[in-house]
Parts: C-alpha cells; structure tokens; sequence
C-alpha cells in the first residue's frame, strides 16, 4: 500500500511536470482569446535578454511569429503548445533576419512546420548566413488560418531593411516584432543594420496601416504599454534630427576647410 502511494505520487509529479516551461529558458504568458506571449532568453552586450514572439492558436493549427532566440527552446517551445492546447503548430513567420527571429527556422522546417519570411529577408539571411525559410513573400500578404486572419505588412526600412510587422485587424493585435522598442526605452537599441533616416517615416506608416491598437507586441521591451509605437517614433525623430545635424555640421566643416 505504501509503495502504492509512492508510485501514485511520483506519477501524479511527472504529469504535472510533463509540457510545463522552465521559466529561466521559456516563458508562455495569455494575451488574449487564443493568443500567446513566448519569451526565451540570451546573452546581449553582457546580459541576459528577453526575446518575445506571439503564438496562435486557431481551429486548424498553431502560427508562430518568430522563432525562440535560445536555441535550445525550439523543441520546448513545441511541446508546451502541444501540451496546453492539443494542437500543432503548422506555420511559423519570421519578421526580419535577425538570429533573434530566424534562429529556429531550419529547425522548424524539418519538423514539417511551413516557414515563411519575405523575399528581402531571405536575401540578407543568404548574404549573412542566417536561417532561411521554405516560402518567400514577395508583397504584403494576407494569410487565413482556421477562424483567424492577419496580414503582412512592409512599412519601410527602419531597424534592418527588411523588417515587417504583423496585424491582426479583428483583434487589434499589433505584431511589431524589433521595429518597435519599448514603452520606456531611451533609445532604438542595435541600429548597426538600421535605416536611422527613414526609421521615423517607417513607424509612421505602422501608425497609419495598424490605427488604435490594443495590443502592440515589442521583442525585446515590456509590450503591456500601449505607448511603445508612440514612443518608438519620437525616438526615430530624435535620432534623425541628431543625424541631420551631424550631417550639416560636417558640410559646414568640410567647406570651412576648403576655404
């Protein structure tokens, strides 16, 4: 009887255990209805950071936006889906080149998972020896899955020369991936693959095409503030108007020189 107890303990602690995350590596948060906040983690510039992608869950399968940035959560991260919602992922979109997006797109793909990024991604991924998805987008695309539609969408260069955003114009669901820097961020973070002059006039089309929305989905920032676009877009103006002046400042220094 004892040893009944025993095993029906160790049983019921397996159970438990079996699908959940470890929050240190990957962590699954609600945000609403059928959609999902994952976060995993890596070391940048000397510190641990969170990298946010976005799940859906839809009657005919899972859409996964992004890719996990620590490598070791690609299976993780498939698991715990399977596990909470008793459904496959079936595709998965990546926003821009960068590891932090791409990282598992290979991965994915060999698990009969249909990968996606635009054509300009795909370029730059081959040029920097990124992963690379199985299908290309050669314009804005709308996709339908199971109840749920969203759309694609390319506002112009501003963090890389590639990144696009996602939205869901049902929900209001804003998908801004690494274009889009947090509520309280004091500046645009990595900008050595940037456009800093067309950053501002890119968040400004995000602004038109995504008009009030609930939720706006940061990687790497708090995405609970709905002031991370607004906050984005004076930072990209300030960045441009310290740029301008660089510019005019050294014009002026090199026609001094010339005199």
């Amino acid at each position: 009887m004892r040893f009944l107890s025993l095993a029906i303990t160790l049983a019921f602690s397996l159970t438990s255990a079996y699908g959940q995350t470890n929050p240190d590596r990957l962590k699954i948060e609600h945000l609403i209805g059928d959609f999902y906040v994952y976060t995993t983690y890596n070391t940048y510039e000397g510190d641990k950071t969170p990298a946010h992608g976005m799940y859906l869950v839809s009657n005919d399968g899972v859409a996964l936006f992004d890719t996990p940035w620590d490598t070791t959560q690609f299976q993780p991260l498939l698991d715990s889906i399977k596990t909470r919602h008793h459904k496959n992922v079936v595709m998965c979109i990546a926003t821009h080149w960068h590891g932090d997006r791409t990282e598992g797109l290979e991965y994915y793909k060999q698990q009969g998972i249909k990968t996606y990024t635009t054509s300009r991604t795909d370029e730059l991924s081959k040029k920097n020896n990124k992963k690379r998805a199985e299908f290309l987008l050669n314009k804005d695309t709308t996709f339908t899955l199971g109840q749920y539609s969203f759309e694609t969408f390319y506002p112009g260069e501003g963090h890389t020369l590639d990144n696009i955003v996602v939205w869901f114009s049902q929900e209001k669901i804003l998908y801004g991936g690494c274009l889009i820097k947090g509520a309280d961020a004091e500046n645009l973070g990595y900008l050595g693959d940037a456009n800093e002059a067309e950053y501002e006039t890119t968040l400004k089309r995000v602004s038109e095409k995504c008009p009030h929305p609930k939720f706006i989905l940061v990687s790497h920032h708090d995405w609970r503030n709905l002031n991370s676009l607004k906050n984005s877009i004076k930072l990209a103006k300030r960045l441009r108007a310290k740029k301008t002046r660089a510019m005019g400042f050294s014009m002026f220094n090199g026609r001094s020189k010339s005199l």
